[in-house]
């Protein structure tokens, strides 16, 4: 039995993202791994419970009012005195971050780093946070005993931009959840398309409707083509750009726009979508890539980057997903033609991220870190 710690701030806090990535990774241990016990150290009281701990999954919070008030100083250094306490085998950084000096405390870390996108494109980000984010970076890449990057690209962009050595490197992917592997009827399919009012056979764009995420050149692509586009993500100012283009084009009924979607019914727009489009410029992997292709739905995506990386065969490719000529043309092409080779590829291709195959990675890293 192994006692496996993680940095659980992003599993109770964050419900999107990297909350996502602890969450799943946790879940798939414990599924597979009932024998060992799943530490999640909580800086602070969760709003609501994201999951019903079991014997096997403890929760720890700060002890001492010092660290009560400051839970950040508790994570960052006063942690190992628990982690200690706790006998704890493994410690896990889940975001790019670890306690400071935990390389010196005897106890065995791993730390994941999903991207650099804060150095490949500065302009998105504060200085200080830029500075905040390098700093943490550097030093987990330092004391780390294993460094796991979610993709190839990540790994690559950590030798490149921070020097990390590739001694203590590995690349274990990320899944998702399993609501994107269950089947539906073709009623339930059917109820909830004529519930959202959709039409049939649209195209299907998930992810925060942000620049980097480029929904633009998807709509604009859209304006002399007769295709529904459904966007799924939290709005932010970029979206006024989308609005403006929509209305100044006339788009509305074609545009469909749903901000608050739950999992079992995005899992449903996978499936009812004729294909998706991930026109990401950059992404250190891409989730909705991958929840597509368990749909069984091929992905208009980037070839530059990760994205072939995620998508394989399921993928149709654009060279230039700035380029709304380009685009336009994919949208079509896969618009007008029988995809069904595309998505059997894609279903066979994305097993490589099935939740025993990502267990019995972690599993064999945790145990080689802890002497096993």
């Amino acid at each position: 039995m192994l006692r496996i710690g993680y940095d659980a701030k992003r599993i109770f806090h964050n419900r999107t993202g990297l909350g996502n990535y602890g969450r799943d990774l946790v879940r798939i241990m414990a599924g597979h791994f009932p024998e060992n016990q799943y530490i999640l150290y909580n800086p602070k009281k969760a709003r609501s419970p994201l999951f019903e701990p079991g014997t096997h999954m403890i929760e720890r919070r700060p002890s001492g009012l010092a660290y009560k008030m400051f839970p950040s100083l508790w994570r960052s250094r006063g942690i190992l005195k628990d982690l200690k306490k706790d006998q704890i085998d493994v410690y896990h950084g889940l975001s790019a971050e670890l306690p400071v000096g935990i390389s010196r405390s005897g106890i065995r870390s791993v730390v994941t780093v999903h991207d650099l996108i804060f150095i490949r494109f500065p302009h998105l980000y504060k200085a200080f946070d830029r500075w905040i984010y390098r700093k943490k970076l550097e030093r987990a890449v330092s004391e780390a005993d294993r460094i796991v990057a979610i993709s190839r690209q990540t790994r690559d962009d950590l030798v490149r931009f921070v020097k990390a050595p590739e001694s203590k490197m590995e690349v274990i992917y990320q899944g998702c959840h399993p609501v994107f592997k269950q089947a539906f009827t073709s009623g339930e399919l059917e109820n909830y398309r004529q519930q959202a009012e959709l039409p049939s056979g649209f195209l299907l764009q998930v992810g925060t409707i942000e620049p980097r995420k480029n929904a633009l050149t998807v709509v604009r692509a859209l304006k002399d083509l007769p295709y529904h586009l459904v966007l799924v993500g939290r709005r932010t100012d970029y979206y006024a750009q989308i609005a403006s283009f929509i209305r100044e084009h006339r788009m509305e009924d074609r545009i469909h726009v749903l901000p608050h979607v739950s999992l079992a019914d995005l899992a449903k727009l996978y499936r009812l979508a004729k294909v998706s489009v991930y026109p990401s410029i950059f992404e250190g992997f891409g989730i909705p890539v991958i929840e597509s292709l368990y749909a069984g739905t091929p992905v208009i995506t980037n070839a530059r980057g990760v994205f072939p990386e995620a998508a394989g065969p399921g993928g149709i490719y654009v060279e230039d997903v700035t380029d709304v000529g380009e685009m336009q043309e994919k949208i079509r092409w896969s618009m007008e033609n029988d995809l069904s080779e595309f998505a059997r590829k894609g279903r066979e291709y994305v097993r490589r991220f099935d939740d025993e195959v990502l267990a019995a990675q972690w599993m064999e890293t945790y145990a080689r870190l802890a002497g096993l």
